[in-house]
């Protein structure tokens, strides 16, 4: 397991055994003839957490890579696009449960799988290796303010958190 010790205040742990979709933040892993898709810890500290989920598509549905297949509400609003290409199956007890996501995302806090319609492995090998996740990571809000200090690291975040917390509004 890969530890950042400080990513946005917070320690994180980042799977050795998976591969991932830098953008997205999402870690997958072979599981027979699909690939299974979650979030990272890291992409759960720079979203927020996640307080509910819904599919945007059926399950078992045929998907493009890139085809928008999940809305997540966050400390933002996310939309999860597929991978790769392939049928779809959500983890539907996470509807009732959205919490289980981040309290255990590398195993019961998965978000869905995807078969694809040839063999597994081309599309496992098209996700990135951890080396480069880490990478994406260190270029991040997460890994540019280690500490997590309020207003960002940015000069344009200083500003205008300063900003907003010099103004005296009167009832």
């Amino acid at each position: 397991m890969a530890v950042i010790e400080k990513f946005l205040g917070q320690r994180v742990e980042v799977p050795e055994d998976r591969r991932y979709d830098v953008k997205q933040g999402l870690w997958g892993k072979v599981d027979d003839q699909a690939v299974v898709f979650g979030l990272t810890q890291p992409a759960l500290v720079l979203h927020g957490g996640v307080k509910d989920i819904d599919w945007l598509v059926d399950d078992n549905r045929i998907v493009e890579r890139g085809e928008t297949v999940l809305f997540a509400v966050t400390g933002k609003i996310l939309y999860i696009e597929a991978p790769v290409a392939g049928s779809v199956r959500f983890h539907r007890s996470l509807r009732e449960d959205p919490a289980r996501i981040a309290a255990d995302p590398y195993e019961k806090g998965w978000l869905f799988s995807i078969e694809p319609d040839a063999d597994v492995d081309p599309a496992y090998a098209s996700l990135a290796v951890l080396d480069t996740y880490l990478e994406g990571l260190r270029r991040s809000e997460g890994g540019k303010n280690p500490e997590g200090i309020k207003g960002g690291v940015s000069g344009m975040c200083k500003a205008v958190y300063s900003g907003i917390g010099a103004q005296k509004i009167q009832p």
